[in-house]
């Protein structure tokens, strides 16, 4: 009955709500294990006509025994509470339903390259073809607009509007925002569209996509992940586009940039999200302190 109920759920969330296909995997992925858990239960000892509190607490300990993170089982609660929302709407489904609290956990500050290295990365990576060019602009792109794996991936030649040097980006939630590029990057990818245009030729598979395979298709957010983590190699770490996202917003922020201004550019709905890299900088000032005060 349940898994039922949680595949409408899916459907809702990606018809209704307007959800990426990445946020209804993870719903699906955090949920699919807890209706297990309870379809087992039923099964093993047919528990009372709710499910209460006990139960959940039981589930959350299984799966910390298993080594999840609180952050994981946090979101775990956040997307159950949306769930049961939606169950709650037929009555059919009230035994299913129990009291939820929130979970605290102490979230990591993110990973990020500093300003030299990110001078660095972009010393070294070549450009002698169609596909280092490629490489090369999607690097730049991630450290100069700090927009999102998927929605690189998603980019056309109609997003890009080559006058004003920006982008339109199609967020989460479907949601769009328009981020500049700046003037240092209109040349390079001016020279990228040239060569693209040369290396599509006799294709049609491209479907007007920004970035392209070798087989002239549009590319995925795994390739991305091996392109980017392959031309930052050089410098002896392990780069995600995630971490040059953080580094872009973590740059604007230490030059003096608005925190409202680098919320709107990272297309987060909330400012709490955004403040995450008011304690990078935070941490960065207490080492500078703590190394070079006398007393400190």
């Amino acid at each position: 009955m349940l898994r039922k109920a949680l595949a409408t759920y899916l459907s809702y969330l990606a018809e209704k709500r307007g959800l990426a296909a990445g946020s209804i995997r993870t719903y699906k992925n955090s949920l699919t294990p807890w209706i297990a858990f309870l379809e087992e239960e039923y099964r093993k000892t047919a528990p009372g006509p709710k499910v209460n509190a006990i139960l959940l607490r039981r589930f959350l300990a299984q799966r910390r025994a298993r080594s999840t993170s609180v952050r994981t089982l946090a979101g775990f609660i956040s997307a159950l509470a949306g769930f049961q929302r939606y169950l709650a709407q037929g009555k059919k489904y009230e035994k299913f339903l129990c009291r939820l609290s929130k979970l605290r956990y102490k979230e990591n500050i993110p990973d990020f390259l500093s300003q030299k290295e990110t001078e660095e990365l972009f010393s070294f990576l070549e450009k002698d073809s169609y596909r280092s060019w490629r490489d090369y602009v999607m690097v730049s792109l991630f450290y100069l607009t700090g927009i999102r794996r998927a929605e690189m991936a998603s980019l056309k030649l109609s997003d890009i509007d080559p006058d004003r040097h920006t982008l339109m980006v199609i967020g989460k939630g479907n949601k769009e925002r328009m981020v500049p590029y700046g003037e240092a990057l209109a040349g390079d990818l001016a020279h990228y569209l040239e060569l693209r245009e040369l290396f599509i030729a006799g294709r049609r598979d491209h479907r007007g996509y920004l970035f392209l395979n070798y087989h002239g298709e549009p590319l995925g957010t795994r390739s991305i992940d091996r392109i980017v983590k392959k031309y930052c190699a050089g410098l002896g770490k392990r780069v995600t586009p995630h971490m040059l996202r953080h580094s872009f917003a973590t740059h604007m922020l230490e030059n003096g940039a608005d925190i409202l201004a680098i919320m709107e550019l990272l297309g987060h709905s909330s400012l709490a999200t955004t403040q995450k890299y008011t304690h990078i900088t935070t941490e960065q000032l207490k080492a500078v302190y703590n190394k070079a005060h006398p007393r400190a």
